[in-house]
């Protein structure tokens, strides 16, 4: 399993997860950038991911759906703040209605992804921080903690292939 730690923390409005990948940091890297590969490991593996929009630049948006097992569309977005290609992305990450608009009433998460060589592949850091405890406990009583992690389980089977 490439998740080797997964902490949350309320006083600090933070959940970081830790994964390591048996491959080169460009070819994880490149997953994030390429919405078509993205779409096989954003959801966990029973909410598959459809990325509408991708533009994984500074200022750019990224549109996503994920569909449930009957068939209900939960939407996100991204807006992308800085780009250090291959070594770093941030982005603000929410919930958003069917045309993609920000839902005011959900949490928003500031996001910090990560990506170092080590001597076996690469160690990808995956920070969130909320603007509360009360958001970050929103979202792990969603099941953040278990979809993403689950979700991003899935590379290891993508980098196989």
């Amino acid at each position: 399993m490439p998740v080797t730690d997964v902490r949350h923390d309320l006083d600090e409005l933070t959940l970081t997860i830790t994964a390591e990948f048996a491959a080169p940091v460009q070819r994880v890297w490149d997953i994030y950038a390429d919405p078509r590969q993205l779409e096989k490991i954003w959801g966990p593996p029973t909410y598959p991911a459809t990325f509408v929009d991708h533009d994984l630049t500074p200022g750019g948006r990224i549109n996503y759906y994920m569909t449930s097992p009957e068939g209900e569309k939960f939407c996100g977005w991204w807006v992308v703040k800085t780009v250090d290609e291959p070594r770093e992305f941030t982005f603000e990450d929410g919930f958003a209605d069917e045309d993609f608009n920000p839902l005011p009433d959900m949490p928003v998460s500031h996001n910090t992804y990560t990506f170092e060589e080590t001597s076996s592949g690469t160690r990808v850091t995956y920070a969130s921080r909320y603007v509360s405890a009360e958001a970050l406990q929103k979202v792990l009583d969603m099941g953040v903690v278990e979809g993403a992690s689950s979700a991003i389980n899935q590379i290891d089977d993508l980098l196989a292939a």
